[in-house]
């Protein structure tokens, strides 16, 4: 489906095998719920990886890219909790990216994803409409896609280092452009093939991609809902 706002907080991490268990309870019973609890914060998904690197993929949908460093997940930043101080010490190959939404399409969630990292882009802006009106549209109309997604990285005023970022250990990867697929099934998406047509309309890019399956997903609603209800 389109996202449900104007910004995205994607995320990509490997994790030591030692605290993969742990680090997937950590993430639904509390790191996620926590996450989208945060004003301005619509939703969250986590993926684990069929093909590509690092193994978990996971995206917050925002308000705007400005709730991404807003005082209130500021604050969370500053003041993990025990759990996350001793899952996060165990992430490796982190990338963290705050996005613009360009261009979202689609209608529904589908089990699969394709997400493709996009780097060494010369002309910005005649990137954008071209992959806005050659390859998002053509994707979105291919059998079994729900969703088609173009961000673009930004540098977000007020993004300094926190306590949580420091417990990683090394700065974090960034990306400069970010294309998100959706599918039903792993065959279509495969059939689909969107960085084979991402390529032929921005040659001489970087690309990096990788397909990932939905492992969890929450919306605010959905937490305040069962928050009504006790």
């Amino acid at each position: 489906m389109a996202l449900l706002g104007k910004g995205v907080l994607a995320i990509w991490n490997g994790i030591t095998d030692a605290a993969e268990v742990e680090f997937i309870k950590w993430h639904v019973r509390e790191h996620i719920p926590e996450r989208v609890g945060i004003p301005g914060f619509l939703r969250g998904r986590r993926y684990v990886a069929l093909e590509g690197h690092p193994k978990y993929f996971n995206f917050y949908e925002t308000e705007s890219a400005g709730t991404l460093v807003s005082p209130a997940y500021r604050a969370r930043l500053n003041a993990p909790t025990p759990w996350t101080q001793t899952v996060i010490k165990e992430f490796r190959d982190m990338s963290r990216t705050i996005c613009d939404v360009v261009a979202s399409v689609g209608r529904g969630e589908g089990a699969w994803i394709e997400a493709i990292r996009i780097g060494a882009v010369s002309e910005l802006q005649a990137f954008a409409r071209a992959i806005t009106a050659a390859v998002v549209g053509a994707i979105a109309e291919r059998d079994g896609i729900v969703g088609v997604h173009l961000l673009k990285g930004v540098e977000a005023p007020g993004n300094t280092p926190t306590v949580e970022s420091k417990l990683r250990g090394r700065p974090d990867d960034r990306c400069d452009w970010i294309l998100l697929v959706e599918a039903a099934e792993l065959d279509l998406l495969r059939a689909a093939a969107p960085s084979g047509l991402l390529r032929q309309h921005a040659a001489g890019a970087a690309i990096e991609r990788g397909i990932y399956r939905l492992q969890f997903g929450l919306t605010h609603a959905e937490l305040e809902l069962a928050s009504a209800r006790g």
